[in-house]
C-alpha cells in the first residue's frame, strides 16, 4: 500500500495505490475501490463498496513527480542525516534505523525518548517545540487506543503503546532549511540539559 496524500514524497493530494502479485486479491481490491458494483445493468451492489479511484487529472500530477523523486528522497535522507548527527549522542534518544536490505526514504524523521535518561518526557520536548511555534506530533496513536475501538478485542499492543508514549514525529519537509533544524535540534537538546 502506497500513500498519495497531501503531505507525502509523491501526492496527488489524496488517495494511493495498492501493490500486490496475487492476480485475485487485486481484482477484489479493484472491485471494492470502484463502488463494488455488481455486473448487471443497473446500479447494484451485493456488498459495501468505496469510490477510491483516482482521477486522471491526480494521476498524471503524481505521475510527473516521478522525475523528482530521487531528488525529494535525497533531501528527506540529508534531513533524516543532519538530526541524526545533532541529536543521536543525547542519552535516550534514538532515532528509528534503516533496515539492513532496505534504503529508507525517510519520509519522516521520527525519535524515541527515554525519560528516565534524557530527563524529559516526549511531551515535555513536544511543548517546547510548540513554544517557538515548531510543529512536532506524538508517533501515531495506535488502533486499539482509538476511541473508535473502545471495547473491542484487541491482541498484543505492548510494542505500539510503549512507541506513542516515547515517540515524537520532528518536522521533516523536503524543503526545511538548515538553520530551521537547527532550531529543533537546539530545543531539544536545551530538554535534555534542562535535567542535568
Amino acid at each position: 500500500m502506497l500513500s498519495f496524500n497531501g503531505n507525502k514524497i509523491i501526492t496527488t493530494s489524496g488517495g494511493g495505490m495498492l501493490l500486490g502479485t496475487d492476480g485475485e486479491a487485486i481484482s477484489r481490491g479493484r472491485f471494492y475501490a470502484t463502488q463494488a458494483r455488481d455486473p448487471a445493468p443497473h446500479y447494484q451492489h451485493s456488498v459495501i463498496g468505496y469510490n477510491y479511484r483516482v482521477s486522471n487529472v491526480c494521476a498524471a500530477i503524481g505521475r510527473r513527480q516521478l522525475r523528482v523523486l530521487e531528488e525529494r528522497v535525497s533531501a528527506r535522507r540529508a534531513v533524516f542525516e543532519r538530526y541524526h548527527r545533532g541529536l543521536s549522542h543525547l542519552p535516550g534518544v534514538e532515532l528509528m534505523s534503516e533496515a539492513p536490505a532496505a534504503r529508507s526514504n525517510r519520509w519522516l524523521t521520527c525519535l524515541t525518548i527515554d525519560p528516565e535518561r534524557f530527563g524529559a518526557t516526549r511531551e515535555d520536548v513536544r511543548l517546547a517545540l510548540a513554544e517557538r511555534q515548531i510543529e512536532a506530533r506524538p508517533v501515531w496513536k495506535p488502533m486499539h487506543q482509538q476511541p473508535v475501538f473502545d471495547g473491542c478485542r484487541a491482541l498484543g499492543g505492548v510494542v505500539a503503546d510503549d512507541l506513542f508514549d516515547r515517540g515524537l514525529c520532528l518536522p521533516s519537509g523536503s524543503n526545511l532549511a538548515p538553520a530551521e533544524q537547527d532550531e529543533v535540534i537546539a530545543i531539544v537538546t536545551a530538554a535534555c540539559m534542562a535535567s542535568r
